[in-house]
């Protein structure tokens, strides 16, 4: 495999997919927020200060997924069919820093399109994190979030790309 957004100069170049065709296209994305065992409490409790966080976050995420192309220089603008943001709060997990309780965010993209929405699901992952940071910063400004990674991906030449656990 090549590298793609780059010219014959080495230039940084936009990929013309204007000969491709259009096929139904779906990523999912995920990654994860660990948070000190009071914020990951007044999360679940809905008592955070700023209001209910996992609710704000969702729609952040979504509106991020929407906004990718204006966030990432070189991404086509796309019209999605659909966005998701869904979370679990996982609790304590086996590997992780033992003083984080964790919350898995998974972002869902989808459009009828000519490129992919890799780049939409992990942009909506992203910002639902980012934005579960910024609700919760005056109660813990040790988060950390991590292990954010495309998970599936269909449509287009390519076909259908699944992560395999490492």
């Amino acid at each position: 495999m090549e590298f793609t957004h780059f010219d014959k100069e080495g230039n940084a170049a936009m990929v013309d997919v204007g000969g491709k065709e259009i096929t139904r296209r779906e990523a999912v994305a995920e990654g994860y927020i660990g948070v000190s065992e009071p914020c990951f409490q007044k999360i679940q409790e809905g008592s955070m200060k700023k209001g209910d966080v996992l609710g704000v976050a969702r729609i952040a995420g979504i509106m991020g997924a929407k906004k990718t192309s204006e966030l990432i220089p070189l991404c086509h603008t796309l019209n999605l069919t659909k966005v998701s943001v869904d979370f679990d709060e996982v609790g304590k997990m086996d590997g992780k820093n033992p003083k984080k309780c964790y919350i898995r965010a998974r972002c869902t993209a989808r459009c009828e399109g000519k490129t992919g929405v890799e780049m939409e699901a992990l942009t909506g992952v992203q910002i639902a994190l980012l934005t579960i940071y910024d609700m919760c910063k005056a109660v813990d400004k040790s988060m950390e979030m991590t292990d954010i990674s495309l998970l599936y991906k269909e449509g287009g030449a390519s076909g259908i790309y699944e992560r395999k656990n490492d």
